[in-house]
């Protein structure tokens, strides 16, 4: 087993937790909702010989600063990639690549974008991205996403946090029923996790990316949200085509939104390919990343 080693980094007034295992070409590991740096340990430890692995938790969540003690609106894509090119900045790396799943796809994207010179490549598994539009939004698709809504209560991180019992059920459905090719994937973890959304501010802390993105969340469902650049640096997307929550279908526009794409659906994987299948989540990084580096 190759040891993590865990840090504290300051960056932008915050202090970052950051697990970091390896040498070599960094790669930057972006969790999602609801995830952690632990999300990324299986796949570390697969590719700790062959890269600098750096997997921080985000704002808000894990045991990095909340900056936002109560419900707030300031945990944004934009906020977030700011974050991770001044922690990248703090940490000697001019340019490093970017491993995303979920709400770190969304950073990715905007890091991208604002900063192409330091991405040597975006790799993201199960890609949210503009061109999804109303379908998310589909009569028949509105009881997945339902915990969308119920995080923008000012009660819910109360309400989940109510009892250990009641967070361990919370996170248990979203872990079991979204690991559709691997229902299993994280019940070997499932106290961590507990532990971590007990922490204090740590349920908060990660609804408020949804809080944050509600705005733009609801008028690309609306069809009304304005089409961003695309992206230029090579982008490289495997997407779980058992996913119940960002439906594999969805990819089909993604050509329209990345100029240097190479995208496939992975057969038998749900929406945490990393966490189901982390012989092949580490062998389909590796392998997109020695290609282009």
């Amino acid at each position: 087993m190759t040891e993590i080693r865990h840090e504290t980094v300051t960056a932008r007034g915050l202090r970052f937790h950051v697990a970091r295992a390896g040498a070599g070409r960094p790669l930057l590991l972006l969790h999602g909702w609801p995830e952690f740096w632990l999300s990324w340990e299986p796949v570390m430890q697969r590719l700790a010989g062959r890269f600098d692995l750096i997997a921080p938790d985000l704002r808000g969540f894990g045991a990095t600063d909340k900056p936002d003690a109560g419900p707030s609106d300031k945990a944004g894509p934009e906020v977030h990639a700011a974050d991770m090119l001044a922690l990248l900045e703090v940490l000697g790396l001019p340019k490093a690549g970017v491993v995303a799943h979920d709400v770190g796809a969304y950073v990715g994207q905007v890091m991208g974008r604002e900063a192409p010179g330091r991405c040597a490549g975006l790799f993201f598994f199960d890609c949210p991205y503009p061109g999804i539009g109303p379908r998310g939004a589909a009569p028949d698709h509105l009881k997945e996403i339902w915990y969308q809504f119920f995080h923008q209560k000012d009660f819910a991180a109360a309400l989940v946090g109510s009892s250990r019992e009641a967070c361990r059920l919370y996170f248990q459905h979203f872990l079991r029923h979204w690991s559709a090719g691997n229902p299993a994937a994280f019940d070997d973890v499932l106290e961590a996790w507990v532990d971590n959304f007990m922490a204090p501010g740590n349920l908060q802390g990660g609804f408020n990316w949804y809080i944050s993105q509600n705005a733009a969340r609801l008028a690309m469902l609306r069809g009304e949200a304005p089409l961003p650049a695309p992206v230029t640096v090579k982008t490289c997307v495997r997407w779980g085509a058992l996913d119940p929550v960002l439906k594999a279908e969805w990819s089909d526009r993604l050509p329209e939104f990345f100029t240097d794409l190479d995208a496939t659906v992975l057969p038998g994987l749900g929406h945490f390919p990393h966490r189901e299948d982390p012989d092949r989540a580490a062998a389909e990084i590796a392998a997109f990343f020695d290609r282009i580096w």
